[in-house]
């Protein structure tokens, strides 16, 4: 018996994603930074209180939301053993053709047998103001605006968003500045990198690495 099953996109609400940000299907918008991470192990104690009240102070300096998630994917490492391989078939040292083939190997069994994990973390931006992009109409709009322009519309679309935007992107720069108060790195990701982040979070059977902080 076939199962009328709906399309994944239904359950999800965007619309588009456009010049790097994310166009939710009401309208509001979306930024997603990537960020570096800090190991609070390697600090001494009063490190470690002064990055957590730094932390702190930052989360309560925001008069908006933000939304932190953490994504863990099994390391791929094909692309590093092809990069061993290209070298091994150029060296012309037996010695070291032989020592580079045993490493590959070894490297080989040991994630075969351990599951090394990479963990990417991300910090949406959410701006939504008038959810609508087209502005609205008044009555006069109403009663002679019945042959205005697809084009003109479009330009109107155009210019709202490009509006929205800006106010997003001013709260790209205050998220991305108080991460680097306190030593997180952070970069805000393009469309290309996007559609390949929800790509890999739709398909999780897909190990490789994904995104990666420049």
């Amino acid at each position: 018996m076939a199962l009328n099953a709906r399309a994944a996109q239904e359950f999800v609400p965007i619309k588009e994603v456009r010049d790097g940000v994310i166009v939710l299907k009401d309208g509001g918008l979306r930024a997603v930074l990537i960020a570096s991470s800090i190991n609070l192990s390697l600090k001494s104690e009063d490190e470690q209180h002064a990055t957590i009240m730094q932390f702190q102070t930052f989360l309560n300096g925001l008069d908006f939301s933000v939304e932190i998630s953490v994504q863990s994917r099994k390391l791929d490492i094909r692309p590093y053993i092809v990069s061993l391989e290209e070298r091994m078939k150029l060296q012309t040292e037996p010695l070291i053709k032989l020592q580079t083939k045993e490493y590959m190997d070894f490297i080989r069994s040991f994630t075969e047998e351990v599951n090394i994990m990479t963990k990417s973390f991300f910090v949406t931006i959410p701006y939504s103001g008038d959810t609508s992009f087209a502005p609205k109409k008044g009555f006069f709009d109403k009663l002679f605006g019945g042959n205005q322009k697809a084009t003109t519309k479009e330009e109107d679309s155009k210019t709202r968003f490009e509006e929205k935007r800006t106010q997003l992107d001013e709260r790209v720069g205050v998220v991305m500045q108080g991460l680097g108060s306190f030593g997180v790195r952070s970069t805000q990701l393009g469309t290309e990198e996007i559609i390949e982040l929800f790509y890999k979070t739709f398909n999780p059977g897909d190990i490789s690495q994904g995104v990666k902080l420049q």
